[in-house]
């Protein structure tokens, strides 16, 4: 199988995620998408960031009627700090039979350069690049790089930071997130 891996916090995740992850699904040639929740850093402080468990609760529900998008918390069990290189690396090794590519923004694309061993993650494994509004330009070593597709899916604007600042000042954001993550956000109280 051909898995797209799409990483992020999704703290919380909402429709934009699940656009882009659908999309992805439905219109490329990867067979499945997991959604690698990734983990808080323990090096970082970040009070905003829920638990990692809390957050992989919410991805699991939102995902519940999605037939080719799973959540996968591979990165909780690795050491941190973590690198996608390193997660690249155990999945092919944990999951042999499967091919892995990486799904990122056009923002991303614009700071690949910087990535760690980012040489050896365009060598092994196709990149599918969605649109993003962000400054910046894309090093001219990624353009029409026969590991990089460019997908022409909806651009996005919605932000989990967004969503979050909106909680907090008390806005109704139900619109924006997948039934089951309001519902478990409500209830618990989060970001508030």
């Amino acid at each position: 199988m051909k898995i797209g891996l799409y990483f992020g916090t999704f703290n919380p995740i909402h429709i934009g995620h699940l656009a882009i992850a659908n999309h992805m699904a439905e219109y490329s040639d990867l067979d499945k998408i997991w959604m690698v929740i990734t983990p808080h850093n323990p090096f970082k402080k970040k009070s905003s960031l829920l638990d990692n468990n809390h957050r992989y609760q919410m991805v699991l529900e939102a995902l519940e009627t999605y037939d080719k998008i799973e959540p996968s918390n591979i990165e909780f069990n690795l050491p941190q700090p973590n690198y996608t290189v390193y997660t690249l690396a155990h999945l092919e090794e944990k999951y042999p039979q499967h091919e892995f590519c990486l799904i990122m923004g056009e923002d991303n694309l614009k700071s690949l350069h910087k990535w760690k061993n980012y040489e050896v993650i365009l060598e092994r494994h196709d990149i599918y690049v969605y649109p993003r509004i962000s400054e910046g330009t894309v090093e001219t070593q990624f353009d029409n790089h026969s590991k990089i597709h460019k997908v022409d899916a909806p651009i996005m604007e919605i932000s989990s930071t967004m969503i979050r600042k909106a909680i907090k000042d008390g806005k109704n954001i139900r619109p924006l997130l997948p039934p089951e993550v309001y519902t478990f956000i409500d209830e618990m109280s989060f970001y508030r």
